[in-house]
């Protein structure tokens, strides 16, 4: 795999290990999946202008600077993804302990657990948790990582 670097607004091609991709936009400070998985590699990046979003997340920066996401090209980062979506995060010693994070100025905040209901959590992913949540996602069934770190 050639080393790359990250670039925002970059598209890369995640394999899913099954004989389909799916694609992710590079945001700052995050990655936006898109709802497209496909036997046949994508031919022009521009295919995913108008892609719904599955989920917005941040990666380890090695899933993308080792090259196991190639970069495939790059579009305009869309109006609605320019302002990540806030996380939660969750006390696991005081389990009714929460905080919102925004990941967009690095603010915590402490909220409730209403207020986290529906919110992704504050982490960190490794490429294959993705990739298998990404799967999970197309087979219709619940995912290990997003049960892990839902609201206890």
């Amino acid at each position: 795999m050639a080393k790359q670097r990250i670039t925002i607004g970059a598209i890369v091609e995640i394999d899913l290990g099954d004989n389909t991709y799916s694609y992710a936009q590079l945001l700052d400070g995050g990655s936006a999946f898109f709802d497209l998985r496909t036997s046949e590699k994508i031919k022009n990046v521009k295919e995913l202008a108008g892609a719904k979003v599955i989920f917005i997340l941040r990666v380890y920066d090695d899933v993308i600077t080792s090259g196991r996401w190639k970069k495939i090209g790059k579009l305009p980062i869309r109006e609605e993804l320019e302002v990540l979506p806030m996380k939660f995060m969750q006390d696991e010693l005081n389990p009714n302990s929460f905080e919102l994070y925004n990941p967009n100025t690095g603010e915590i905040t402490p909220a409730t657990r209403e207020e986290c209901k529906g919110l992704e959590c504050a982490a960190v992913w490794e490429a294959e948790h993705v990739e298998e949540r990404i799967r999970d996602y197309y087979e219709n069934r619940p995912n290990i990582w997003v049960e892990k770190m839902s609201i206890k």
